[in-house]
């Protein structure tokens, strides 16, 4: 009876586990998911690895295709043609919803997918680059810009003269744009020129693709993406390299390698690792720079002085610095933001390192860990050298030994250690105390007829 009763339950739920599974997939909605990643705001270098992490996790979770909403007025070109190749090998199929603009960069990105999807009353192109002014940029970068844009139109089976007409104003096609116009698209006109097809909204796009049943997954910058662009920043980068020529000033001023070095060193990587993964810097500039440094090194423990290996150390630190920066195509703006970068870190560095050597070595928190030290310390610390007397400058007192240059002094019936300021000085030399410096104090012989009242302390050496 039990058996029977056990066989009953078993085949009932193979039974439901068969109708489950024979059920189609859109019943649950799952019929595969869909990657949204949002291309908003202006493109910059912090969204090419976005852009390309999100088309890794959405090819390694086996989604049906990635959709880019986007909503931009443009932005870096290098940026753009990052993010350009990363779309051409891109696993699975990447189409662009023009969610009101797609100018400049925007439009580059645009093309390099597998189809374009516009709402309605949206704008394409104006994809001419200029600086930060509104100025043209020079013909080297407007030409790399409009044959990117044609290779791209011929790849995708569109009309290249449209596109090229996008980037350069000279181009003129009948009945589209005229000679001295730039040619930027809306929704009806790209779809005329078959640049694109009309869409009410995402919705809309998954039903034309035959995707309706699902799931959207809407991508979103992680904690490491949001760290290496906050690194990044223009603002940011300029107190980041402050911080660590400071620990490296500091730590070459110390006898060990402490906290001051590791603050420093870890500024720099976090300064150049966050420029090198956005792709501004190149492991060029940290050769060239990390060059600079060595030689700068070699000027300090090596050789006396600054000399050449100091003066090219500098140039080299500089230019490291300076071409991280820039980018792969840099325009006016991008060498005047490096410039403010390098000088405000300039004026950081100076103004902290002069509060830095008036304040810090008074510190007695510091005084008592041992990082500075002081002329008199407390028995926990270690020992007192001597007390500091500055009454005692200006007393004049008698020779008792030779001063050959240090010996003993008699100052009103007080035996002082004493040094010669410059001169041996011969035993019963009348003497003048000129510097009280703790355990030293620095004598200098009363000429012949010269006063012997005490001189009031105006300095202290």
């Amino acid at each position: 009876m039990k058996r029977l009763v056990m066989f009953r339950r078993l085949s009932l739920a193979a039974i439901v586990g068969a109708v489950f599974v024979s059920l189609p997939l859109t019943v649950f909605g799952q019929s595969g998911s869909v990657y949204r990643v949002p291309v908003t705001g202006v493109v910059e270098l912090g969204l090419a690895p976005f852009i390309e992490r999100a088309l890794e996790e959405a090819a390694a979770s086996g989604a049906s295709a990635v959709i880019l909403d986007m909503d931009t007025p443009g932005g870096r070109v290098d940026a753009a043609e990052r993010i350009s190749d990363a779309l051409s090998d891109a696993a699975l199929p990447v189409y662009t919803l023009v969610n009101r603009r797609a100018f400049s960069a925007g439009a580059l990105i645009a093309l390099s997918t597998d189809r374009i999807f516009m709402r309605p009353g949206s704008v394409i192109g104006a994809a001419t680059p200029v600086d930060g002014s509104g100025t043209k940029a020079p013909e080297k970068i407007v030409s790399a810009m409009r044959s990117e844009m044609r290779a791209l139109a011929e790849a995708a089976d569109l009309d290249p003269e449209v596109a090229a007409a996008m980037v350069d104003e000279e181009i003129a096609i009948e009945g589209v744009v005229d000679s001295g116009k730039l040619l930027t698209l809306t929704t009806e006109e790209a779809v005329a020129l078959d640049y694109a097809e009309a869409v009410e909204d995402l919705p809309a796009l998954l039903a034309r693709l035959e995707l309706q049943g699902s799931s959207v997954v809407t991508a979103e910058a992680n904690w490491a993406e949001r760290v290496v662009r906050f690194f990044s920043n223009p603002v940011v980068a300029p107190f980041l390299l402050t911080l660590g020529f400071l620990g490296l000033i500091t730590e070459v001023k110390t006898p060990t390698f402490g906290m001051a070095g590791l603050a420093g060193v870890l500024s720099l990587a976090l300064f150049f690792g966050s420029h090198m993964i956005v792709g501004l810097a190149g492991w060029e500039d940290l050769i060239i720079f990390g060059v600079g440094l060595v030689l700068v090194g070699v000027e300090i423990f090596l050789i006396p002085g600054f000399g050449f290996f100091g003066l090219i150390g500098g140039l080299g630190i500089l230019a490291g610095l300076y071409l991280s920066l820039l980018g792969g195509l840099p325009t006016a703006p991008d060498f005047t933001k490096a410039g403010l970068v390098i000088s405000t870190t300039v004026v950081l560095i100076a103004v902290s390192a002069w509060v830095l050597i008036r304040t810090l070595p008074g510190s007695s928190r510091l005084s008592r860990s041992g990082i500075f030290l002081t002329e008199r310390m407390d028995r926990s610390i270690g020992f007192e050298s001597a007390a500091r007397r500055p009454e005692l400058i200006g007393k004049v007192g008698t020779a008792i030994t030779d001063l050959r240059p240090s010996g003993t002094a008699l100052f009103d019936e007080e035996r002082v250690d004493v040094v010669s300021e410059s001169s041996w000085i011969m035993e019963g030399t009348p003497v003048r105390i000129v510097a009280a410096e703790g355990y030293r104090h620095v004598v200098r012989e009363v000429p012949a007829g010269a006063s012997t009242e005490v001189e009031p302390a105006s300095t202290e050496a």
